[in-house]
């Protein structure tokens, strides 16, 4: 894949990057096994999806309550997205996993048999299926943060594209296996197969013998992580882009999920059985879209796969309430897979490839933050109204929504990113500075003095831009470049930092691109010795 230079990285020479084919990731043991097990798995959570969907439907015939099946799946990922994000940071991810996949088991397990004991109500079904998405919201971030750990980066869209046909190709088995046990034996039978399905993936991670990362720094706490996540999103307009782009996407694609199953039961008199079929007509042109992704990642940018998926499936919404036939209407749903898939896999390979390896995970769950929280809270809206103003009606204002969205998005243009490098550039400051402090003493205000041809000022302050988005990003709080009015040709930039420590963190944290931005304004320095670096550390409260 090649891509023109990012605005934001510095001009430096870099050849096109090396292309991988869809199936090349599953050439390294450790991914191929995980999707493999990710397959089974994901195979048993569609299962669970009907089932859970199909038994409200026979305990309430309220559409608001069968929406809020999709709202307590999603909405823990609302409330834990950035504390597990901050911890798949922070902790050894394969650790992380094998407890989130371990309580998914134990919750699937104990509705299934609570179920198949005949104790159904609909709280009861909301609680459970609420309880999965604890364990679901702890394993999202890290999940995804791992892919670079497993194949090599120019193989990440291949990678993703290869994940989500695993989740997709299990979308077009899963619910129709789903709705045949449904109707067979019940929805009990379906959550405890669910429960069987998890220990592929723990046997997976048992085995994975995974390196964690170096570091002579002590482990960040998770609100710190937070905050630093937080300020990375701030000061990163490349990740801001993608995450509105997602949650304008997503919010209006949620009306199918939400009202799917009722338009299935009311409109089109089918079962189970019928609205598995309906589900895994989207796994088919998921899949579809999957494998030709990358023809399509060459002729199209980002932007333009968002935006026709976004026409696509409006033309769906707009349709899906008024076509005559089940079968017209599983096509319509193959398209509307396809236009699923591929802008949400190609804006989570851009969410990867602006975050760092230190704050990788966090940036993921922001983007799930706002995946999840989109169809959390479009499922509840797309649910009242359809409760008013019909399930067809509803699906046609959804699908308007979604051609406005298209338009609006033109103004939050994607920057192409295969320039930068996010690989660790770990440069540790000398023993005596690393010790010249405690961790906890702070704020920190470091300084850089330059001295710069005047004729290249303004060229100069440009580039200062750069590091001031590179600062930021990395942990300062304040930033700022001042003239020596005594001296016309020195300029110095200052940054506070919270901590000592924090500032460490600044070192740990760099990488190949921020280190070249460094190069790049330290090359307007003209005097003879290197700039003039201090370390300020403060002894009253600053205010």
């Amino acid at each position: 894949m090649t891509i023109a230079r990012n605005a934001e990285a510095p001009a430096l020479p870099a050849g096109p990057e090396p292309t991988a084919s869809a199936w090349a990731p599953l050439r390294h043991g450790m991914f191929r096994a995980l999707w493999i097990a990710s397959l089974a798995s994901n195979v048993g959570t569609w299962m669970q999806s009907v089932a859970a969907v199909w038994l409200m439907t026979s305990l309430s015939s309220s559409p608001v309550m069968v929406a809020l099946v999709q709202t307590a799946a999603s909405l823990p990922l609302v409330l834990l997205a950035l504390p597990a994000g901050a911890l798949a940071d922070m902790v050894d991810r394969r650790k992380l996993l094998l407890a989130a996949q371990t309580w998914m088991l134990l919750a699937s397990g104990a509705l299934g048999l609570l179920t198949v004991w005949g104790l159904r109500d609909p709280w009861w079904l909301l609680g459970f299926t609420f309880a999965m998405g604890l364990g679901s919201a702890l394993t999202g971030p890290a999940w995804l943060a791992i892919t670079l750990e497993l194949v090599p980066r120019h193989e990440l869209p291949a990678a993703v594209a290869l994940s989500s046909a695993s989740l997709n190709l299990a979308r077009a088995i899963g619910p129709a296996i789903g709705g045949l046990i449904v109707a067979a034996m019940g929805p009990g039978p379906a959550f405890l197969l669910n429960a069987v399905s998890f220990l592929a993936v723990l046997g997976v991670l048992f085995a994975w013998r995974r390196e964690p990362p170096v570091t002579v720094l002590p482990r960040e706490h998770v609100f710190g992580a937070i905050r630093a996540g937080m300020r990375f999103t701030r000061h990163s307009p490349a990740l801001k882009r993608i995450l509105l782009r997602v949650g304008l996407f997503v919010f209006f694609t949620s009306s199918l999920w939400a009202l799917l199953p009722v338009l299935a039961k009311q409109r089109m008199d089918t079962h189970a059985a019928g609205y598995g079929v309906l589900l895994g007509a989207i796994g088919i042109g998921a899949v579809i879209g999957a494998f030709t992704l990358p023809r399509v990642r060459s002729l199209l940018t980002v932007d333009r796969i968002v935006d026709v998926a976004g026409i696509v499936f409006a033309g769906v919404l707009l349709l899906l309430g008024v076509v005559p036939s089940f079968a017209l209407a599983c096509a319509l749903l193959v398209a509307c897979g396809l236009a699923w898939m591929s802008p949400l896999s190609s804006l989570n390979v851009e969410t990867q490839s602006v975050a760092p390896s230190w704050v990788r995970a966090r940036a993921l769950a922001l983007h799930l933050l706002v995946l999840q929280g989109g169809l959390a809270g479009g499922s509840a809206l797309w649910g009242w109204v359809a409760d008013r103003q019909g399930s067809p009606r509803a699906l046609q204002i959804a699908g308007a929504g979604l051609l406005v969205a298209v338009v609006v998005s033109q103004r939050f243009r994607l920057r192409p990113t295969a320039h930068i490098d996010l690989s660790p550039a770990v440069r540790w400051p000398a023993k005596e500075v690393m010790e010249a402090a405690e961790y906890d003493e702070g704020p920190v205000l470091v300084s850089v003095e330059y001295e710069i041809d005047p004729a290249r000022e303004e060229e100069f302050l440009r580039t200062m831009e750069i590091v001031r988005r590179m600062r930021r990003r990395s942990g300062a709080w304040r930033w700022g470049v001042f003239r020596d009015a005594a001296r016309p040709n020195v300029y110095l930039e200052s940054f506070l930092v919270e901590s000592w420590l924090e500032h460490l963190r600044q070192h740990e944290r760099m990488t190949v691109t921020d280190r070249d931005i460094s190069y790049r304004a330290r090359a307007f320095h003209v005097a003879a010795e290197p700039p003039i670096v201090r370390h300020l550390i403060a002894r009253l409260p600053i205010g």
